[in-house]
């Protein structure tokens, strides 16, 4: 009873819970005007556009007064939101801007918009777009404390490089935002932005913000209009064709490369906004292979699951509606759809999404306390996910979240219900629990030797005090041993853990060379269900932001760590840094040493870690990025094994529309055998090739034409040998008819 009085209490301090803005609001003028997106600024509609300034530099100052000058002007012609930014630069010729694919210009000088259409300080789009016009959108989820560029609209951006510095226009229609349903003035927040990379990385806005706040959307300016704003219908067609052809081979000794016929498929995409807050996607026949390789990973010395990141454009469409504490909806699961449906929508107060697919492999993530194992089963299942969030307070809410997997004599069900409360400008408590049931098929049973039907709950808390000084957090989660959420990505269970942690900032004037200094500090234990000791850690780590854009961290720790019926000691120290001396460079480098667990043997090892990172660009449309992963275990006297893998990827921008893209990926790892208790092969080497031609005329009319393949050399053969290679087009034409 005392608990949920509690509770109670807390959810009805977050609902009073708010921060105050200012009375002014200012009015973003109508025009029934039509605009040339160029980065001339010369419709004479331009005149009557609302001019704001970006006067705060808010980082690394703390609301000083901007290094540069930029305006913003803002118009509305009831069809798009139109925004156009003067951006002034003492020095032109150091503006950073380079010719980018879609969401890759953040190291560049960029400007943009902040929008928080329905004003309730949760959920934001942001349009940014560099001086050429390179275009980058993102969500900004403050319940969830995230920022996601998977998210792609279809807006129109230019940029203009000129003798003051330069000029970016963009026009932004309404039939790429979800907007309230009221008819006559609305009120948005609005943040205009503009990142000024020099020495420092300056965040330049027309917004002041106080550190001691930890919410971002409650802290943006209102601005009132939009009266005549007509989102419409939103009817969006768009066929698809793909067309690959394939060879490979079973066996490294097979003489020659097997290949099929030519496959080519059709099928279609449809997005239709059913209300200006409401939108529904559906797809045919869709092909959901990836066009783009994943980053490389080393998948040595580990025992759980690795995590690559959902890259199809029918899932990353609303991701952040299904993002909860719990990793409950991991899209990448639903492996090869005959078809998807989604339906996303808010109003008032409540927000909900679903989606339904037909999927003809079943993956499926088996979970447990020191380890993970997956398995892909050959039949149809269906996935589905709902979600419904009602907003509470200023910055607050509640929801529910249900998954369900159902195939032959298989079904996974997930249920349960979570919540963030804001109580507070610094403190927030989120929380999640969930159930599942789950029926296992038989191949599962018997070769994990599981039970047929499972029945688990997982809870997870955290509270989190950040302010501009000192920030304190205590995390708590509890998964039982039968719990298991197959649409999603959790890849333990059988555990309970506490972890609690301290830290503290200092923030530098403008006559030293330092801008922020953090220290913190970390303890956490994690048990199994019985009670046994998983993981006991102690860690603190030091930070420090400096000149020519420098993050420097140093850390360590000491642990015990449970594995294969022993509790090992380990102790580590790590290091990581990074610096931008100048446009179009970044380097960065990790560093890990210690001690770490062989897990194939059950004995303590020592370990090194080596990864450098390097990005740089020659002239505006050649880019290089090579990130290199060096991992080396060794013990009595001898070496476990030494892991190297590249990845090298080289791009030519032609433009902002189209690119060329070679992917190389090389991963060789080097065992001695006579340091295992199994069998293994002394050396494995894989390298991969990936070439791409791709031209976008927006997010989702496309063409991709491109090759790849993958060769394996072992101890059974001397050389690399080609295991398969693919030849693959994909075209995609995006149709909006107007009603």
């Amino acid at each position: 009873m005392q608990a949920s009085a509690l509770i109670i209490g807390l959810i009805m301090a977050a609902a009073v819970a708010g921060h105050a803005h200012g009375s002014e609001i200012p009015e973003i003028p109508y025009v029934d005007a039509v605009f040339d997106i160029d980065g001339q600024l010369a419709e004479p509609a331009w005149q009557r556009a609302l001019v704001i300034d970006l006067a705060v530099e808010t980082r690394p100052a703390e609301n000083g007064p901007a290094p540069v000058r930029t305006e913003a002007l803002l118009l509305d012609n009831g069809r798009s939101l139109v925004v156009a930014f003067r951006a002034s630069d003492p020095d032109p010729k150091k503006i950073r801007a380079y010719f980018r694919d879609r969401d890759s210009a953040y190291q560049d000088d960029f400007v943009g918009v902040v929008l928080d259409t329905f004003n309730d300080e949760r959920r934001a789009l942001e349009f940014f777009a560099n001086p050429l016009g390179a275009q980058m959108d993102l969500i900004q989820d403050d319940v969830n404390e995230s920022e996601d560029d998977s998210w792609d609209a279809i807006w129109d951006s230019a940029g203009r490089l000129s003798d003051e510095g330069y000029v970016v226009e963009m026009e932004i229609p309404y039939t790429s935002l979800q907007i309230p349903p009221i008819r006559g003035q609305q009120t948005w927040g609005i943040d205009l932005l503009r990142f000024y990379p020099r020495d420092q990385r300056y965040r330049l806005s027309n917004n002041r913000q106080d550190r001691n706040v930890s919410c971002y959307l409650c802290q943006l300016s209102k601005f009132r209009g939009f009266e005549r704003a007509e989102p419409g219908r939103d009817l969006e067609i768009t066929p698809t064709l793909t067309a690959d052809f394939s060879e490979s081979r079973d066996e490294l000794t097979d003489r020659e490369l097997v290949g099929g016929d030519i496959e080519a498929e059709l099928g279609l995409d449809v997005s239709w906004g059913v209300t200006p807050n409401v939108t529904v996607n559906g797809t045919l026949n869709p092909d959901f292979s990836q066009v783009e390789a994943d980053a490389a990973q080393l998948d040595v010395n580990t025992t759980f699951a690795l995590f690559f990141p959902e890259k199809r454009p029918f899932f990353l469409e609303g991701a952040d509606f299904f993002q909860t504490p719990i990793d409950a909806v991991y899209t990448r699961n639903v492996a090869d759809p005959d078809y998807g449906l989604r339906v996303i929508g808010k109003r008032g107060r409540n927000a909900f999404g679903v989606f339904v697919a037909q999927d003809t492999l079943t993956n499926i993530l088996l979970p447990g306390s020191l380890g993970s194992d997956f398995v892909s089963l050959d039949f149809d299942s269906l996935d589905a996910a709902l979600r419904f969030r009602r907003d509470i307070g200023r910055n607050s809410s509640l929801g529910v979240l249900a998954t369900v997997r159902d195939g032959d004599g298989y079904h996974n069900t997930v249920a349960g219900f979570d919540g963030q409360l804001r109580f507070s400008d610094s403190d927030t408590l989120s929380f999640q629990y969930l159930g599942s049931d789950t029926r296992n098929p038989d191949s599962v049973v018997t070769d994990f030797d599981l039970p047929r039907d499972l029945s688990g709950g997982a809870f997870e808390a955290s509270y989190e005090h950040s302010e501009r000084n000192w920030f304190a957090y205590l995390n708590y989660e509890d998964f039982d041993e039968e719990f298991r959420a197959d649409l999603g990505f959790v890849r333990q269970n059988d555990y309970e853990e506490m972890e609690v942690g301290l830290g503290r900032r200092w923030w530098g004037e403008p006559e030293d060379w330092w801008t922020r200094i953090q220290l913190n500090g970390e303890w956490d234990i994690t048990h199994d269900q019985s009670g046994r000791v998983l993981e006991r850690e102690l860690e603190a780590e030091l930070s420090v932001q400096g000149p020519l854009q420098s993050y420097l961290e140093v850390g360590g720790g000491k642990r015990e760590r449970f594995w294969d019926g022993f509790l090992f000691d380990e102790n580590f120290y790590y290091f990581y840094g990074e610096f931008q001396p100048a446009g179009g460079v970044f380097a960065g480098l990790f560093l890990r040493a210690g001690d770490q667990i062989d897990f194939a043997n059950t004995r303590l090892g020592e370990f090194t870690q080596i990864n450098p990172d390097v990005r740089f660009n020659l002239g505006r449309h050649l880019r290089f990025e090579l990130d290199h992963n060096y991992q080396r275990l060794e013990r009595d006297g001898g070496t476990v094994f030494t892991a190297n893998q590249s990845d090298l990827r080289i791009t030519y921008q032609f433009d902002l529309k189209q690119r060329l893209k070679l992917t190389l990926q090389y991963t060789d790892v080097e065992r001695d055998p006579a340091l295992y208790r199994d069998p293994v092969d002394r050396e494995t080497t894989e390298f991969g090739t990936q070439l791409i031609y791709s031209y976008k005329v927006n997010p989702r009319t496309v063409l991709f034409a491109g090759y790849s393949d993958l060769s394996l050399e072992t101890d059974a053969v001397d050389a690399l040998v080609t295991t398969n290679r693919t030849l693959f087009l994909k075209l995609g034409y995006a149709w909006e008819p107007r009603f």
